[in-house]
């Protein structure tokens, strides 16, 4: 697939790296050019120098013949203008733009624009692992009866199986993250201590099972 990234900032040039490694093949759009530095020499796709929503400079790193769009500038408007353009104008099916600005994040999304609100997201992360309990769920469906979220579990229920934390707890264990690696259980995997539990569950249950997963298999059962 043909990718154009909009912003060689950190995040853009990290995920120009990967993408182009993974086989795709990359353009990158920034204002200044001295940010395409910070590709590194290996970096065989495009660069481009000039505004990341003008059609022309799109044009010109070949938006007309990509597959995806990521918006990653350091400017909110720009990124959000850049994502309508690379759809509306181009059809690009996948697109994506990062927002610093939460509450402009919600409003794009209910415009149908797919954004990374990253203060967010950053705060989200830091209160899952201040406050475990309580903390705001990593998805949720568009009627809000389903969420997926990272339940803080206790170390009692360390050396039991996922099918037992499952079935004494009512949800569904979408992923665990262990030792910075996600992975997807299987039935007989065992919980360890240190795993961090991504759980699906019915938002007017979230009480009940973080107190399911916080007393252990004894409490879950009574």
């Amino acid at each position: 697939m043909h990718i154009v990234i909009m912003g060689c900032g950190r995040v853009g040039a990290a995920l120009a790296q990967t993408l182009e490694s993974q086989g795709h093949t990359i353009a990158v759009v920034d204002q200044d050019p001295t940010a395409f530095r910070r590709l590194g020499s290996s970096f065989g796709g495009r660069r481009v120098t000039g505004v990341g929503f003008d059609q022309d400079t799109l044009r010109e790193a070949g938006i007309e013949e990509a597959g995806a769009f990521a918006a990653v500038s350091s400017g909110d408007n720009s990124n959000i203008i850049a994502a309508r353009v690379a759809r509306e104008t181009f059809g690009v099916e996948n697109v994506a733009a990062r927002i610093y600005d939460p509450r402009r994040a919600e409003v794009y999304q209910r415009l149908g624009i797919p954004t990374v609100a990253t203060v967010r997201w950053t705060a989200d992360q830091m209160l899952r692992r201040l406050l475990p309990s309580g903390a705001e769920p990593l998805w949720r469906d568009p009627s809000g009866g389903v969420q997926l979220a990272e339940v803080h579990t206790s170390t009692a229920w360390v050396g039991h199986k996922i099918s037992t934390l499952q079935d004494e707890t009512g949800v569904r264990v979408a992923f665990l993250t262990r030792l910075g690696e996600a992975m997807l259980p299987t039935s007989r995997t065992v919980l360890q201590e240190g795993d961090l539990v991504h759980v699906m569950m019915h938002s007017d249950e979230v009480e009940k099972v973080e107190a399911a997963f916080a007393g252990g298999p004894e409490e879950a059962h009574a």
